[in-house]
């Protein structure tokens, strides 16, 4: 059981380690300067903390994610559910991953070009498409070949790295100058590995089942020991490549994280850095991806059993497909906006999920904040779209944390407890 446990958390670290986490912790190293220690202290809190913290909330729940949603109501559990998956999955995160991978991983080596992306994207679905179709095996794949594949490349990175750079007092930029700890939060918070953390509970929990562990404590005891695996992973490497942005000699100033990264493994391996590099966002991207199709495909089969499973990944694998070739920027302009409205609910979902045990069920209290928090994440929605939205500003800036785009915080808190309150006081709170 131990050593099951211990790929399986191989598995769910390769799995949430995307090509978007190579974005972020470069540009916090690399911004933040001599106030790095708090910036990026508060960037773990929200990039590993909290989705640990779902993964535990999705295994404590009865029905995984449907549990969770559904403390609001039957309708909304089913509904923000499927909006959530089809988000992160074959709507936004699988066709940005393949993107992604080949504009890093390929484009450098090969060319850019509308044939050289096809032939990637045929070759690239086609390896997820073999991986995924096999969930029995995806804790032999990924977890025993493929994480430990990326942590070595990785490792070679940063050694090089060790003996290469050396850092040059500087001063932290403008954005971290004044709160670097909030503004580090903020950049993990955007990871949104929160919201995958949803969607992969369930690919740990039947990794868990397949290999024999199906009681619920002992289902509980891997899951949780599995994220813990995970997130000690996702903490070593955020440290290892937010320390590479901040060490890095680069010139001017880079567009994210990504620029900085193909810039040291230049510096550090010369043109050979392009294959370094390429090998590290191609399995970045390949993990994410087989592990957003399993996701999603299990999911599905257990919301709508009437398709097989095989069938629910074909489907994916093609949408994700098309999407990559044909219709990816259009995509983003929608997905960014639908993925930000579903953020903040996501947070408090998982947040009333662990207080449970303590505290018992409360319907009041989950509907009151999460519509709170539903409310909040339109306008940020609308915020991140050409809707001009500030003529609103004056009724609403002196809510805490506004300029941060955490004004959904403070209020979605307070609502639950008045809620809670009120269930209380009506003896309607139940033991969990």
């Amino acid at each position: 059981m131990r050593k099951t446990i211990i790929f399986t958390g191989f598995m769910l670290f390769s799995l949430f380690f995307g090509a978007g986490n190579l974005i972020f912790p470069p540009s916090v190293g690399f911004f933040s300067g001599d106030a790095f220690t708090p910036a990026i202290l508060g960037f773990t809190i929200t990039a590993i903390l909290l989705p640990l913290a779902a993964v535990v909330a999705t295994i404590i729940s009865k029905d995984g994610l449907l549990s969770i949603t559904k403390q609001v109501g039957p309708v909304f559990g089913v509904l923000f559910a499927v909006l959530l998956y089809m988000s992160i999955g074959p709507f936004y995160a699988i066709p940005r991953a393949a993107n992604i991978g080949y504009k890093f991983g390929w484009a450098p080596i090969i060319g850019e070009n509308g044939l050289h992306l096809l032939i990637f994207s045929v070759i690239f679905f086609l390896a997820t498409y073999f991986v995924s179709i096999r969930p029995q095996k995806l804790v032999d794949i990924v977890g025993k070949l493929l994480t430990p594949a990326l942590l070595i490349t990785l490792t070679i990175l940063f050694i090089q790295a060790v003996r290469t750079f050396t850092y040059t007092s500087k001063p932290a930029g403008e954005k971290f100058a004044e709160h670097p700890f909030l503004v580090g939060f903020l950049e993990g918070y955007f990871t949104l590995d929160a919201i995958a953390a949803l969607a992969f509970g369930i690919v740990v929990i039947e990794s868990l089942k397949l290999a024999g562990i199906r009681e619920r404590g002992e289902l509980i005891k891997g899951t949780t020991m599995a994220g813990v695996i995970a997130a000690i992973g996702l903490g070593l490497v955020y440290l290892a490549i937010a320390w590479i942005g901040r060490v890095i000699p680069f010139e001017g100033t880079p567009g994210d994280g990504s620029d900085l990264l193909v810039a040291a493994s230049y510096l550090l391996f010369g043109t050979s850095g392009n294959y370094v590099f390429g090998i590290i966002v191609l399995l970045a991207c390949l993990t994410t991806v087989i592990g957003l199709i399993t996701a999603c495909s299990q999911f599905f089969v257990k919301l709508y059993p009437k398709f097989s499973y095989h069938t629910y990944v074909i489907v994916f694998i093609f949408i994700g497909f098309f999407f990559t070739n044909f219709g990816l920027e259009n995509l983003l302009n929608i997905a960014v906006p639908l993925l930000v409205f579903i953020y903040p609910a996501s947070i408090m979902l998982i947040t009333l999920t662990l207080l449970q045990p303590m505290l018992g069920y409360s319907r009041q209290m989950s509907r009151f904040s999460v519509t709170i928090a539903i409310l909040c994440g339109i306008y940020d929605a609308l915020s991140a779209t050409s809707i001009d939205m500030t003529w609103s500003e004056p009724f609403l800036s002196w809510i805490p944390l506004f300029d941060a785009g955490l004004a959904w915080l403070a209020p979605a808190f307070i609502a639950a407890l008045i809620g809670y309150m009120i269930d209380r006081l009506s003896n309607n709170v139940k033991a969990v």
